[in-house]
């Protein structure tokens, strides 16, 4: 099997583990939240992060993957940028109506192509922003009831936009500049992003519904719902590094849209939530946008692929035959002991600002 073989199979995993750990978490904690009363939202994500955190430890203590640290400053703007996104999202569901909330959702796709065009000079073909465009309309359709404005609430949803924007463009720079693993990243940011959290959540909690977490009645369902969802949390917030790391922001948004609907198709069909016409019209125009935006994806991928496999022998040859022209190309450059090629740092400071 050939690596472009194995890495697809490894990418259909990752979207495949995300999907089926994102829809089981959202049902698990729709019955805690809904039925049971927790309403506890962001003090509950603190404890996911806290658990995923001691599950990779034993899974480090047991030799499972290798522990990589690096720049230490760089994870804990990230993990603290992170926890300070999810606290920003749910402030947003609190100050704003729930149409208004999958609309900031919706943003942070155009958001994400955006910075990435702007600081990382990424281009997208029209066939992929065409597919977006069907996917989002889809979605909107679907997803979105009311628009009730607020000054407050429009400021809390963009400052969420842009934290969200920045953090999972962070996951997959990161990934790729430093040469973690999604589990050593998670491993790393995981502890920053469950202080961050587990330090605002009760505040935040207390702020949107009025009660103290530390308060609550935890009778031995609302306690089994609470594990189970930490215990899900584990494969969500993997598989949530994986999918970024093995593609891209934007593909990951997109497959979020694309859970959002089947977590609205799971309800109306076995949970017998309200639905219409109007919705399932949406869904189906989402999944439409998912699937045209994966097939040109993937088209794209494989054409890069073939250039750079028939480009990499005629810039080997060049180089062999003009070491000048090598070291232009930064694969000549020596270290400073003179015997290995000498690796380009990374600015910590640009991918922060991106």
């Amino acid at each position: 099997m050939g690596e472009s073989q194995k890495f697809q199979l490894g990418t259909v995993g990752a979207l495949s583990l995300s999907v089926v750990s994102s829809v089981s978490i959202v049902i698990c904690n729709k019955a805690l939240i809904s039925t049971l009363g927790f309403t506890f939202a962001t003090t509950l994500t603190s404890w996911h992060l806290l658990v995923t955190f001691c599950s990779l430890h034993i899974a480090l203590w047991m030799k499972w993957f290798e522990h990589k640290p690096f720049d230490a400053s760089s994870v804990m703007s990230f993990g603290i940028l992170n926890g300070i996104s999810i606290g920003l999202l749910n402030l947003s569901l609190g100050f704003n109506s729930v149409g208004f909330y999958q609309m900031t959702k919706l943003a942070i796709i155009p958001c994400t192509v955006l910075l990435e065009t702007l600081f990382f000079r990424k281009k997208f073909s029209r066939s992929i922003q065409f597919s977006l465009t069907i996917l989002l309309l889809g979605v909107g359709v679907a997803t979105v009831t009311d628009l009730q404005l607020n000054a407050l609430g429009s400021f809390l949803s963009l400052l969420a936009v842009l934290t969200t924007c920045v953090a999972q463009i962070m996951t997959n720079t990161i990934q790729k500049k430093f040469k973690v693993s999604s589990t050593q990243l998670l491993y790393q940011s995981c502890p920053y992003q469950a202080i961050t959290l587990f330090i605002i959540g009760p505040f935040l909690d207390g702020l949107l519904t009025n009660q103290n977490v530390f308060a609550f009645a935890y009778t031995p369902q609302v306690l089994f719902f609470i594990v189970l969802s930490c215990l899900i949390s584990v494969s969500v917030n993997f598989s949530t590094f994986l999918v970024i790391g093995k593609t891209s922001a934007v593909t990951y948004q997109v497959l979020g849209h694309l859970k959002t609907c089947l977590v609205l198709a799971f309800g109306y069909t076995l949970l017998h939530d309200p639905f219409s016409w109007r919705n399932i019209l949406g869904i189906l125009i989402a999944v439409l946008g998912m699937v045209l935006y994966s097939y040109f994806f993937n088209h794209e991928s494989q054409r890069k692929a073939i250039e750079a496999s028939q480009l990499l022998p005629l810039q080997t040859k060049e180089s062999e035959a003009d070491p000048l022209l090598g070291v232009e190309n930064g694969t000549g450059m020596l270290g400073e002991d003179g015997v290995g090629p000498k690796v380009p740092e990374w600015n910590s400071n640009k991918d922060l600002h991106a």
